[in-house]
């Protein structure tokens, strides 16, 4: 039982299930010196410390309660981080030093870095050092209250690489407290030993690499990147329809570098549409009338240099469902905090703090489809929960470069500073 919460942040809305959109994004429910109960996993009330403290069975079975005392602290959800790319082996760091001396993604992409630079290290890696790397990522991301994580594969870009990183994917989850959504990338780029046959390519990963992760079941999503040295946007309905055939749903990365017309991407309702820097008013009004939500990934325009980023209060404005994630990746968004992307898309892209919390919360997990279990402090909602040191919520995307988060509670999981250090299911 947590109590004395400062400010708890419940994220309750009140409304049918759903993400949330324009001014629901500024609804946190807030309660004042709240608490929290939590047994087997799982919330079991919500409420004041007054009531709690009131409660004939909480009174009752005090001693065999673990109680945690917030000391007027800030609590909220688990970040669901419902975009990164864990499973690579080393950082590229030649891709960084050219990026600082003033070459672009695509001009390095053509010299033979960006993600293709990633694959040799994957394919030659066993399962075993892919999941070690899988479970570095994972713990950094604890550590800072993400309990909720997308894992994508995609450098691997063969048949057996991708499914080995789906396997390493696997295995890292299963050690971890929190919950993994294992999402198939296998339409990242072409691989360059097919840049000469590129439907051929293609042709493989509808054929061969989607059925084998079906059967597997190491996979939830199927993902493509929908944009120029990428894939086209016929290639990625092709893609869609053969994940809708094997029962996967989708998911995309599009405009991030060039726009592509979102209708016929639409048509498919994938559950999120990512990074979207490049969109017209058509767009965003497609997206407004659509069940996907567009999730924004700030980290990677702020590492590119990009100088621009997603037109966050448009879509907000114009009712569009939007997320918040942090795209990690070793090529274009090297980070594994979630209260980062926050600053960032405050101070970046004006969303109001309340806004950015929504985003990061609920909204990623209807990014994921997984709101009922998810994204708020409710009765019946998975026990994923975290303290931050510090007595206003505003103060989650002002500090900068800084880890407040002080206690994590991951599916009943009690952890200390990304550390599983209580182990059992708090009761």
């Amino acid at each position: 039982m947590l109590i004395n919460i400062g400010q708890l942040l419940t994220l309750q809305s009140g409304r049918s299930a759903g993400p949330r959109r324009g001014r629901e994004l500024e609804n946190l429910g807030i309660i004042e010196n709240g608490a929290v109960l939590c047994f087997g996993g799982k919330i079991i009330s919500v409420g004041t410390s007054k009531d709690a403290l009131r409660d004939s069975w909480i009174r009752k079975s005090k001693k065999q309660i673990i109680e945690i005392d917030c000391a007027g602290k800030v609590v909220l959800p688990g970040f669901v981080d419902s975009h990164t790319h864990p499973a690579f082996v080393v950082p590229r760091l030649v891709d960084f030093e050219k990026r600082i001396a003033g070459a672009s993604y695509e001009q390095i992409a053509e010299a033979g870095g960006g993600i293709r630079s990633t694959v040799e290290a994957v394919r030659n890696a066993s399962v075993a050092q892919l999941e070690g790397r899988v479970q570095q990522g994972l713990r950094s991301m604890l550590a800072q209250d993400t309990t909720t994580v997308d894992a994508k594969s995609g450098y691997g870009l063969a048949v057996g690489s991708e499914l080995k990183s789906l396997t390493a994917i696997r295995n890292a989850a299963a050690k971890w407290p929190g919950t993994v959504v294992p999402t198939l990338l296998g339409a990242h780029v072409v691989p360059k030993e097919f840049q000469d046959a590129p439907q051929e390519y293609l042709a493989r990963v509808c054929e061969e690499m989607i059925p084998s992760a079906a059967k597997r079941k190491l996979a939830h999503f199927v993902d493509v990147f929908c944009d120029r040295g990428a894939f086209t946007e016929r290639d990625s309905l092709q893609i869609f329809e053969a994940a809708r055939k094997n029962n996967l749903a989708v998911r995309a990365h599009v405009s991030q570098l060039t726009r592509t017309p979102l209708e016929r991407l639409l048509r498919f309702e994938p559950a999120s549409i990512d990074h979207l820097d490049h969109v017209t008013e058509d767009d965003i009004s497609l997206l407004a009338r659509s069940n996907s939500v567009a999730t924004l990934v700030p980290g990677a325009n702020y590492f590119l240099g990009a100088g621009q980023y997603p037109p966050a209060r448009k879509l907000i404005n114009a009712g569009v469902a939007v997320a918040l994630a942090t795209d990690y990746n070793p090529g274009s968004s090297p980070t594994p905090s979630m209260p980062f992307a926050l600053s960032l898309v405050c101070t970046q892209m004006k969303m109001s703090v309340a806004e950015a919390i929504s985003a990061a919360t609920i909204n990623g997990a209807c990014a994921l489809r997984l709101q009922a279990r998810k994204g708020s402090i409710e009765s019946g909602k998975d026990a994923d929960l975290a303290i931050f040191n510090i007595s206003d919520h505003r103060e989650l995307a002002y500090w900068i470069a800084t880890n407040n988060c002080e206690v994590v509670i991951a599916n009943g999981a009690l952890v200390t500073s990304g550390r599983a250090e209580l182990g059992a299911a708090a009761n």
